[in-house]
């Protein structure tokens, strides 16, 4: 009897000690946990699909990948994927890496890669050459954000019309009704000039317009467009996402946004959580790659 005691009190004091390491948990908007095999079936029905993540967290890349695997079985590759991290003016050498022109060598020496590009990006890129999917450059060559951040938006009307093929149509609507975009002229500071806290948020419209445009223009029917981006450029449903809805308002959009939790069962933050169609958290001591 004594030996049974001893054995209950063991496993009692072990199960207290036991822990779930998680390193990842996709919620719905309804702050339900869901399966990637459920979100992914959810995800098939979208036209447009726009993956946030934080640069530098590898467990994102991989979901970003492993999600997009996922759903090349479920739509029968119907896919068409497309990136923040790529610029429009290096659409072609990015198809040429596709088409297999170009080694990666080729690839790097002429287009204007992320740091990050061999361990984060190359695996979707690879992917979609091996199963011969579009991938679009969708973002603004980032000199004319420069430019915007420190001259204006009106500064691009004076570009050669070559240059303007690269941007979003002029004139762009910039407003700080836009989600996202008053959280940036806070961060701007209240003694910051009005002009220069309007540059700074223009700056990032037209990347934002940019991409929403690229998007537009290779949407194709019955395909699903999936756009890998920092998260916020469609957080809360702002950015990318908002300028599509003013286009194009019957479009089936789905944002996954990405939060960090302390929480090692990875509830959901009690602060600064704002939901969209699905929420991955991830571990705030999560290991950062850069």
């Amino acid at each position: 009897m004594k030996n049974i005691f001893s054995i209950v009190l063991l496993v009692f004091f072990c199960s207290l000690n036991a822990q779930n390491f998680k390193a990842y948990q996709f919620y719905n908007k309804k702050g339900k946990e869901i399966s990637t095999e459920k979100m992914v079936k959810e995800l098939a029905d979208y036209d447009i699909i726009f993956f946030g993540e934080n640069h530098n967290n590898s467990i994102n890349h991989w979901l970003q990948l492993k999600v997009t695997e996922a759903l090349y079985q479920k739509k029968n590759g119907q896919l068409i994927l497309g990136a923040e991290m790529f610029e429009r003016d290096n659409q072609e050498q990015l198809n040429k890496y596709l088409s297999g022109t170009f080694d990666s060598k080729g690839l790097k020496d002429s287009a204007r890669l992320w740091n990050n590009f061999s361990t984060d990006y190359k695996p979707l890129v690879d992917f979609a050459k091996a199963k011969k999917l579009p991938f679009i450059a969708t973002n603004v060559p980032r000199r004319y954000a420069s430019q915007t951040s420190k001259e204006g938006l009106e500064s691009l009307n004076s570009l050669p019309a070559k240059d303007k093929t690269h941007i979003a149509q002029l004139p762009i609507k910039v407003t700080l009704e836009t989600p996202g975009y008053q959280e940036m002229k806070k961060m701007m500071g209240d003694h910051a000039e009005e002009m220069k806290v309007m540059n700074f948020v223009s700056a990032q419209a037209i990347k934002d317009a940019t991409m929403a445009e690229s998007i537009l223009k290779n949407i194709q029917s019955g395909k699903t467009f999936i756009h890998y981006n920092g998260n916020y450029h469609s957080k809360e449903f702002g950015g990318i996402y908002w300028y599509i809805r003013q286009k194009n308002p019957d479009l089936k959009m789905a944002v996954i946004s990405v939060f960090e939790s302390e929480d090692p069962e990875l509830k959901i933050p009690e602060k600064e959580y704002v939901p969209t169609d699905f929420n991955l958290i991830l571990p705030a001591d999560m290991t950062k790659t850069y």
